[in-house]
């Protein structure tokens, strides 16, 4: 145990993993050019070790990843404090600057794990109490016929689609069948001309959908995209059993947004492929939007939202403007001003126009705020306490004349009663 101990506090380690931490970010730099912002976020950042797949199944850890390095530094960390540190007034600085570090790197950690960002576009007039998210999609089954008031809503995540096998548990009214599934995909009415069918291309009887209006269609399986403002657009094929009475095949497209109908023990499901969502206990009405512009230009000056919130088990409704750096702060969510349609064009096609908030559900956000005081706190009573310490030692060029004036005297009256003391 001594052993570890002394390897865990010892500064080599922390320069080793320094030495780490900065070939990482270099490499995972880099690897966002063919990977993507988000996967390669996933694959060096977010994860214990960078893995390596050489025939496609058998996986290898090549590299530590962000999570094993960030982790050993922090028990680097304090494992070298409590071993070095003895407490006294002139070290509370340096207290205060650990104790900050340490602050951050856990704040840091608690964000990757628990933060969420969605979006929630509303038209003006339009009333919502969920937000979709960016990437992730979801296969739902909505119940509508069991309660006229309330929908029933099973969702399924895109995760579990893409293992290809059936899905069955006590939540779920029907027992699914994954028969395939794409990251990415097109759908097609028609196949493309039979010249320039790209290979890999899915033909309808192949895809086995034999249910639903997307069922005539085939199949065009892409790259998953790279470009962080743009997205994937997956595909499945989805049989529905009734116990083991088949209810027919579907295919499912995330941008076919119209539910197909499942009919199951008098009941319907509206199912659909779409982006993942979060319901909340309120509702946002957006009442007004202004998009701003520079006079003469096409240049942006302001984008605000004029909106109500009601949360009727608090008994809450107010009105609230957001804009640019002044976001809504509600129910332990953050809502950013984050896009807004074109109100000429969007009046001159008919259509109402939109806003989009940026909802951020982030427990953490206060902790790189008080770990960045503590590092400051900490840093100038250090810093002072040296100077004020230096100071009260240092003596003016007068004071120490006289203090060498009077070793001078000291010295003669010494060596005038040496003499004395000889004759």
């Amino acid at each position: 145990m001594n052993k570890v101990f002394k390897v865990l506090t010892s500064l080599r380690l922390t320069v080793v993993c320094l030495s780490f931490a900065i070939l990482l970010i270099f490499i995972g730099t880099l690897a966002q050019v063919d990977q993507g912002l988000y996967e390669a976020q996933n694959r060096y950042f977010r994860s214990l070790f960078v893995w390596w797949s050489p025939d496609g199944h058998l996986k290898l850890p090549i590299f530590p990843g962000g999570y094993l390095i960030g982790g050993i530094l922090l028990i680097n960390l304090i494992a070298s404090h409590f071993a070095r540190f003895k407490f006294s007034k002139k070290k509370i600085g340096i207290l205060l600057t650990h104790f900050g570090l340490i602050l951050l790197l856990v704040g840091q950690f608690g964000t990757d794990l628990f933060s969420h960002e969605s979006a929630m576009t509303l038209a003006v007039g339009e009333t919502k109490n969920w937000s979709e998210s960016f990437r992730e999609t979801e296969l739902a089954l909505v119940d509508t016929t069991s309660d006229p008031n309330n929908d029933h809503v099973y969702v399924i995540a895109d995760s579990l689609l893409a293992k290809k096998k059936p899905i069955e548990s006590a939540k779920l009214p029907l027992t699914l069948r994954v028969k395939n599934y794409w990251q990415n995909a097109e759908v097609f009415p028609q196949p493309p001309i039979a010249t320039n069918i790209p290979r890999g291309t899915f033909l309808s009887e192949q895809v086995g959908a034999n249910t639903g209006d997307l069922a005539d269609l085939c199949v065009l399986p892409k790259p998953s995209v790279t470009d962080p403002d743009d997205r994937d657009f997956p595909a499945a094929v989805v049989e529905f059993l009734d116990g083991t009475k088949s209810l027919g095949t579907y295919l499912f497209w995330a941008g076919h947004q119209k539910p197909q109908t499942v009919d199951a023990n008098g009941k319907s499901y509206e199912t659909t492929l779409r982006l993942e969502r979060q319901y909340y206990p309120f509702t946002i009405t957006l009442l007004d939007a202004a998009h701003d512009k520079y006079k003469g230009t096409e240049i942006p000056k302001n984008f605000s939202s004029r909106v109500r919130i009601e949360y009727p088990d608090k008994h809450e409704a107010r009105e609230t403007q957001i804009y640019m750096n002044n976001p809504l702060r509600f129910a332990g969510l953050t809502f950013f001003q984050h896009q807004m349609s074109d109100f000429e064009l969007a009046r001159q096609a008919g259509l109402t126009p939109t806003s989009t908030f940026q909802v951020v559900r982030n427990p953490s956000w206060l902790t790189p705020y008080l770990a960045c005081v503590l590092v400051a706190l900490g840093l100038v009573i250090q810093f002072m306490t040296h100077l004020i310490g230096f100071a009260t030692k240092r003596r003016s060029p007068i004071e120490n004349a006289k203090m060498q004036s009077g070793k001078g005297a000291t010295k003669e009256k010494s060596k005038s009663a040496r003499e004395v003391s000889v004759s």
